[in-house]
């Protein structure tokens, strides 16, 4: 279907479509669907944009991958699905490794979607890893690489499940969510969560890691950053603009 360009959900709808077309493929689960359905309803209540309090985790977000001896960015189908470019971009312009993890697991499934990623360009994306296990998660999502997830000091989660975001704080590593529900315990148990929708936060990091890939240092400047970063009482105002239906910054 051609989506007219002055559509007023074009964006959605393209987004929707891009999940269909990797469903077909075998990419996204049929779960997925249902998780990209609710995470359009709390986008809704976003007001369909980056809030300042998101751009201001994005930003903390890249000062701590910058500083990370091993980052992992963890990819599910639906993400695969939406941002395959961007993934492709920060897996060359950086040291984020990036590996595939399912819950509705399938060896199938997993090589899908790195070949998927690798059409786009991304390059040494891990599969699932059968020689390490995340301690206390019995389900698929448990199993790691061991020269990924498993010793990375920081993991990137988007769309993600919360138990493991739970477990990954408990063996020591630092957590990074994409979720666009404030409430969810991901959000909640992630030491920075970024709030947004990640078909408009990824290219924002990319952006960001780009600059300071151009200026050729390790860390992004000073006057880009917020003095103080207070995870929670983000989550808090922005829990707060959803609710009271005020999107636009004072």
């Amino acid at each position: 279907m051609e989506i007219p360009t002055d559509h007023p959900r074009k964006e959605s709808l393209e987004a929707r479509q891009k999940l269909v077309k990797a469903y077909k493929k075998g990419i996204v689960a049929e779960e997925g669907l249902i998780a990209h359905g609710r995470g359009e309803a709390f986008d809704y209540l976003l007001g369909e944009k980056t809030v300042s309090q998101a751009a201001e985790a994005m930003r903390v977000a890249c000062k701590e991958i910058s500083k990370s001896q091993t980052p992992v960015l963890s990819v599910n189908g639906n993400t695969a699905a939406l941002v395959p470019r961007e993934i492709a971009m920060l897996s060359q312009l950086t040291s984020i490794q990036v590996e595939v993890n399912l819950f509705h697991h399938s060896q199938k499934r997993v090589r899908l979607i790195i070949n998927h990623l690798e059409n786009f360009g991304a390059e040494g994306v891990l599969g699932m890893g059968r020689d390490s296990r995340i301690e206390g998660l019995s389900h698929d999502r448990g199993m790691v690489c061991r020269e990924g997830i498993y010793s990375a000091d920081t993991v990137i989660v988007p769309l993600e499940d919360g138990d493991r975001t739970e477990k990954l704080k408990e063996i020591g590593k630092k957590v990074i969510s994409i979720d666009l529900n404030p409430l969810s315990r991901t959000s909640r148990m992630a030491d920075i969560s970024i709030v947004d929708n990640i078909m408009r936060c990824l290219p924002i990091i990319v952006e960001i890691l780009e600059k300071e890939n151009r200026e050729r240092c390790c860390k992004i400047k000073n006057h880009d950053l917020p003095e103080s970063f207070d995870n929670k009482e983000n989550l808090k105002v922005i829990e707060e603009k959803m609710r009271s239906g005020i999107f636009e910054d004072k």
